[in-house]
């Protein structure tokens, strides 16, 4: 049983291509599923939570240089990236917005398997998602709104709350199912990977299928913007890190923490604040890009020998 669910997340960009193909040419099933994607990401984030620990917070004070580099390469760099790259590109205004949407969302918890297959510090990765995803309640409706205003409307407060619904709560009650049961939850940890990719792909599936025709017109350009984006943010979380004169390892973290967004987040906000399902795409496609980079430099890290500093 262990070994088919660490084969299915594993293959979490294969299963990704596989539904999208099927919704592709089976729109219908995966459409339906459109009502579903704000309690699917809810599910995300409390699996999230249950693989988190009050002392993960605790570890900021014996890292705040590493945390506070973290922060401002997510929260200043990715979504100004985000926003030059638009407006370089001419994208339309629901794109813009999706790519608005994805440069202001905090760190994925596919950062912290990435740490641990480049021989990052995977504590410190662990710590900086987890604030990153408590601080993006906040930073992320702002600069969607600060952002993102020319380009769409946007109701920070109904955005606000959102967050608050899908990511705040949901994590909350998953640290705490956790430290009240740790050895229970400890037991079937492994099936929290595979019911996020589960919901992740179905819900990239579900973009898929009521966005066909739009993304057949912006595919090409779509896909250049978000792996600049991505690859981009790597590169500059990295310098960053040596900006701060961070060992090695955390200069590994702050790379992939910064390049790799809670893409998740952003096709749920895009689908609860807006009917265009091009909102969404840059988010959706973000989930292939970044899981095949983070793979990529994974590989390359595992090969460069180790340093302290």
């Amino acid at each position: 049983m262990k070994s088919l669910l660490k084969f299915w997340v594993d293959a979490f960009v294969l299963w990704v291509i596989v539904f999208s193909v099927v919704a592709w040419f089976v729109p219908e099933p995966f459409a339906a599923l459109k009502d579903g994607i704000k309690p699917g990401l809810g599910m995300i984030m409390f699996g999230m939570g249950m693989t988190l620990l009050p002392a993960d917070f605790l570890r900021v004070a014996k890292a705040p240089r590493a945390i506070v580099c973290g922060i401002i390469g997510q929260f200043l760099l990715m979504p100004f990236i985000a926003l030059a790259l638009v407006k370089g590109f001419g994208l339309s205004p629901e794109l813009s917005m999706g790519f608005i949407f994805l440069g202001a969302c905090p760190g994925g918890t596919a950062s912290n398997v990435v740490a641990y297959l480049a021989k990052a510090d995977v504590a410190l990765s662990v710590t900086m998602t987890a604030c990153s995803t408590v601080l993006g309640v906040v930073l992320t409706p702002v600069l969607i709104y600060v952002l993102g205003g020319d380009y769409l409307p946007v109701d920070p407060v109904a955005m606000f709350k959102t967050v608050v619904t899908i990511v705040l709560v949901p994590v909350g009650l998953g640290v705490l199912t956790h430290h009240l049961f740790q050895k229970q939850v400890e037991r079937g940890k492994e099936l929290f990977p595979a019911l996020s990719v589960l919901i992740i792909v179905l819900i990239i599936a579900c973009i898929v299928a009521l966005s066909r025709e739009q993304i057949a017109q912006v595919a090409g350009i779509l896909g250049v913007v978000v792996t600049l984006h991505n690859g981009i943010g790597l590169l500059l979380g990295y310098a960053l890190a040596a900006l701060f004169r961070l060992p090695e390892k955390a200069r590994r973290t702050v790379a992939i923490e910064v390049g790799m967004q809670n893409s998740g987040l952003g096709m749920a906000l895009a689908r609860s604040h807006f009917d265009s399902a091009l909102v969404a795409l840059p988010s959706s496609l973000f989930s292939i890009v970044h899981n095949l980079t983070g793979s990529a430099l994974a590989s390359v890290c595992r090969r460069l020998p180790d340093k302290e500093g």
